[in-house]
């Protein structure tokens, strides 16, 4: 029994190496038949991929299975990691808004214990950017709010951040801003905290230069930007953006406004002043004196 055993296992042991011999030169002869670049040939493999292919898509089947779940995991982790990403957002966006909320109420106690009384007439209108009007040589923006909105030449326009440009243009139903880069654009600005005084310049790039200032040594980068209120041009302390130091070593301006994505502004409609119509006007007459005078005409009236 032991014999019959042996011959047994060395008959099955021959049979394996036949058969792993006679597919190695199968395969051999395919890779061969297949780098073979022929007209016959390849019909023949043409021949083959039809009738073989069909017959395989059973067995292609779990694998396309496989890599569709494969898929939906990866968008599956894509998603988990976008709604944490969302989260921690959130989160950030309520410790922002309880910061907000701390600041408008000590803001509302500084105004209350200053005594501060806000101009009442000073109102705004929203507008949305219908055009760019930006050349090589001209920075503004087209809105369509105008003369009908109560909208006049030289109020301030502001994005949600801070000052943007100013009204040059009116017509019944739209305004053209004309930016602070323009070559055209002169506003008077204070530097806080040394509250120092300057121009802002427009050179057509997207850092004004700063300008004529008093004393540049207390000037540093990051200081703040407002709008003075100087000549009237702009109501004071509107924010304009952060000093900094250009490549050229010129002090210019971080504007604060995104002027990348100007969808919404805001013109900030003052009080109309009093237009002037002759030379006589230009200077006002004191009330004081104009009293006394009325006084000394009646008196001659009456002598």
């Amino acid at each position: 029994m032991a014999r019959i055993y042996d011959e047994n296992e060395n008959y099955g042991s021959h049979v394996r190496r036949i058969l792993i011999a006679v597919t190695v030169v199968v395969l051999l002869l395919l890779v061969f038949i297949w780098r073979i670049d022929n007209p016959r040939v390849e019909r023949l493999r043409a021949s083959v991929v039809e009738a073989v292919l069909p017959n395989l898509e059973w067995a292609l089947l779990p694998v396309s299975q496989l890599a569709r779940m494969g898929d939906d995991f990866a968008s599956y982790s894509r998603l988990y990691e976008q709604n944490q990403q969302l989260r921690r957002e959130l989160q950030q966006m309520e410790a922002w808004r309880e910061a907000a909320l701390q600041l408008e109420q000590e803001n509302a106690r500084l105004l209350d214990l200053n005594n501060v009384r806000l101009d009442p007439e000073l109102t705004f209108v929203t507008g949305v950017v219908m055009a760019d009007n930006g050349t090589s040589f001209r920075r503004s923006v087209i809105l369509n709010v105008g003369d009908r909105d109560g909208v006049r030449e030289g109020q301030a326009a502001m994005d949600g951040l801070g000052l943007v440009g100013r009204i040059a243009g009116l017509s019944p139903t739209t305004a053209r801003v004309l930016l602070l880069t323009d070559s055209a654009s002169q506003v008077p600005v204070a530097i806080q905290p040394s509250g120092q005084t300057a121009i802002l310049l427009g050179d057509n790039t997207t850092a004004p230069s700063l300008e004529f200032i008093e004393n540049p040594e207390q000037v540093r980068p990051g200081d703040r930007i407002i709008s003075s209120g100087d000549g009237g041009v702009f109501p004071a302390g509107l924010l304009v953006g952060q000093v900094a130091l250009g490549r050229d070593g010129r002090l210019r301006a971080r504007l604060a406004a995104d002027y990348e994505r100007l969808e919404f502004l805001r013109i900030l409609r003052t009080s109309s002043r009093p237009e002037i119509g002759e030379a006589s006007t230009l200077v006002a007459e004191d009330p004081a004196s104009q009293t006394q005078s009325n006084i000394g005409v009646e008196a001659d009236g009456d002598g």
